[in-house]
């Protein structure tokens, strides 16, 4: 057994805290965003002959790449939160202009110029290399069954070079957590646009940040007023008592649908992942690419 073997509990798995499973997702999630805000990566999605002008375009068949080439209506499915009418605005032509295989070698290559941009020499340091390490041993541990983006994304061989490995594995972890948070809000009765609705209800984010999901003022009037029917919202938008506790056993139920990767490396194995990824967490956010608000809360929740 190695020194991060979870041990003490069935098949070698160690209980691992709610708060450790939010902060991974908190540690994880920029070193998989920013895929979406490279220039680097605009570039090459641009190569290939997708609009830049806003990141939309390339965002829609970047992250939807994995699934093959699928419609629109899958892709909404299993992005749930966006409006069918913007995903299908992106999706429609998506595969006319380049194919599934083109776009993924072409993300690979951008999150490779990225990370060297931003991480400089850091990409060929040991700690770097550990982090990887670790982080694809939590990601083969996945668990696929009913969660397609999950699925699409472990299905990918893995890269050789230990930066790009650390990326597919924390993308594959948040499309992991994603998943496992759609069927967290499922069973609270939580639609696409309530979702977001109620969201913003507990100060997640603006509402003017929810609007970029691409849901009109009609949509988004309607699930409002279904949820102040629920007593989940208070006339103003704001969330009752009863809205803040929904969504915090959607949060809890996403970070226990969220753990099992995680206990595979039990606690010696988290531990040294947030010791060594939080310096590359620290150069994406200081690189100034992610926005300073975004819809997934992450600080507030």
């Amino acid at each position: 057994m190695s020194e991060y073997d979870g041990g003490g509990a069935p098949g070698g798995e160690a209980d691992v805290e709610p708060a450790r499973v939010r902060q991974l997702w908190h540690l994880l999630e920029p070193l998989h965003a920013v895929l979406y805000y490279a220039p680097e990566v605009f570039e090459e999605a641009a190569a290939l002959g997708y609009g830049t002008k806003d990141r939309w375009p390339s965002y829609f068949p970047l992250r939807a790449a994995p699934l093959g080439a699928v419609g629109a209506g899958r892709v909404a499915s299993a992005f749930y939160s966006f409006s069918p009418r913007m995903v299908a605005e992106h999706m429609e032509a998506a595969w006319t202009v380049a194919s599934p295989e083109e776009v993924l070698a072409a993300r690979l290559r951008g999150i490779d110029r990225a990370y060297r941009a931003i991480l400089g020499d850091r990409v060929d340091a040991p700690g770097l290399a550990e982090a990887a390490a670790l982080a694809r041993r939590a990601a083969e541990a996945v668990d696929t069954a009913g969660r397609p983006l999950a699925a699409a994304n472990a299905e990918q061989a893995w890269p050789t070079a230990p930066h790009l490995q650390l990326w597919q594995a924390a993308t594959i972890l948040r499309e992991h957590r994603g998943d496992g948070h759609l069927a967290a809000l499922l069973t609270a009765g939580l639609g696409p646009v309530e979702s977001l609705v109620s969201f913003a209800g507990i100060g997640a984010a603006s509402v003017e940040r929810f609007e970029s999901r691409g849901w009109s003022a009609t949509e988004w009037d309607a699930a409002r007023d279904r949820l102040a029917a629920r007593g989940l919202l208070h006339p103003d938008g704001t969330a009752t008592e009863e809205g803040h506790a929904l969504r915090r056993r959607v949060e809890q139920d996403t970070d226990r649908l969220a753990a099992r990767p995680w206990r595979v490396l039990g606690h010696a194995g988290t531990d040294r992942l947030v010791e060594l990824v939080g310096d590359y967490w620290v150069a994406v956010l200081s690189s100034g690419l992610l926005p300073s608000e975004t819809t997934l809360g992450i600080g507030k929740v």
